[in-house]
């Protein structure tokens, strides 16, 4: 069998270490990609992988591997490669692994919603309605990653249905995490979804306005951002005096109204679905 002779670099030709170096790299980008898809099956997009770990110094190892060229491995503790875990465990419906991202004392901010989940318990029970409202179809897609100092990443996204891009489910994610011994757990998220109201230049013109009460009358609206709470509560005592035995009644019935016209329309969709599988059965 033919043995090659190894010369040194320096009698190489230019040309020659360029095709070298760059089958390595090659060769070494196809690894980890393979390697990328293994450790985060849920988080890709079609025909690209998306979500790629984010390269910085000290955040890879080099080995050598079978094929004698660098296998790169992603540091497991890196907070990036964690957040891309959670997606994946997201999109593969994996409830049972969902707490192993969560930190007991976590807070959870969804902007959707009023207050923020906080505790282990009241985000994962978050996180499993989360998992049962989009279905076995629906996914994220990381759009990108980008991590910061002290254990942040930011992360962009949208939903699809079976890779089909779902409108107005843009969105961006800010984590902080910590240390649990070996592994590192999400300690505060904070959740921004794109809005499918558009106001437009109506939204400068409030800012507009709520500037200019403001700079007419600072110490209200210093009082106001001290205490924004407090003049909540007072406007809510003076709407539960004066207007609540008036508008009560007028809002129960209109809540009455809609419930009935909701059931209505879930049923007739029922039958309408029914209907429709027996059809093109």
């Amino acid at each position: 069998m033919a043995t090659a002779s190894l010369q040194p670099c320096s009698t190489l030709t230019r040309s020659t270490r360029l095709a070298l170096n760059s089958s390595t790299v090659n060769r070494a980008s196809k690894r980890q990609m393979l390697q990328a898809m293994a450790v985060y099956p849920g988080v890709y997009s079609k025909s690209k992988l998306v979500g790629k770990p984010v390269h910085s110094a000290g955040r890879w190892s080099m080995s050598l591997g079978k094929g004698n060229y660098p296998e790169i491995e992603p540091n497991q503790l890196s907070p990036s490669h964690r957040i891309e875990q959670f997606y994946a465990c997201i999109n593969n419906k994996n409830k049972m692994e969902l707490g192993d991202f969560i930190s007991d004392d976590c807070c959870f901010e969804d902007y959707s919603f009023f207050n923020p989940f906080r505790g282990r318990k009241e985000v994962i029970h978050f996180l499993e309605q989360l998992l049962e409202c989009t279905g076995k179809n629906v996914k994220f897609t990381v759009e990108s990653v980008y991590e910061g100092d002290q254990f942040t990443v930011g992360v962009m996204w949208h939903l699809e249905w079976k890779d089909k891009f779902i409108p107005f489910t843009r969105g961006s994610s800010f984590y902080e995490c910590s240390k649990q011994g070996q592994r590192l757990v999400i300690k505060k998220a904070r959740v921004m979804i794109e809005s499918p109201i558009k106001p437009g230049m109506l939204s400068l013109t409030l800012l507009k306005m709520v500037r200019t009460l403001f700079d007419e009358f600072p110490k209200a609206a210093e009082g106001f951002l001290q205490k924004p709470q407090a003049i909540v509560q007072l406007l809510l005592k003076i709407y539960i005096i004066f207007l609540e035995p008036f508008v009560h009644p007028i809002l129960q019935c209109y809540i009455n109204v809609w419930k009935i016209v909701a059931q209505l329309l879930s049923n007739i969709f029922n039958i309408l679905l029914t209907v429709s599988k027996i059809i093109f059965k």
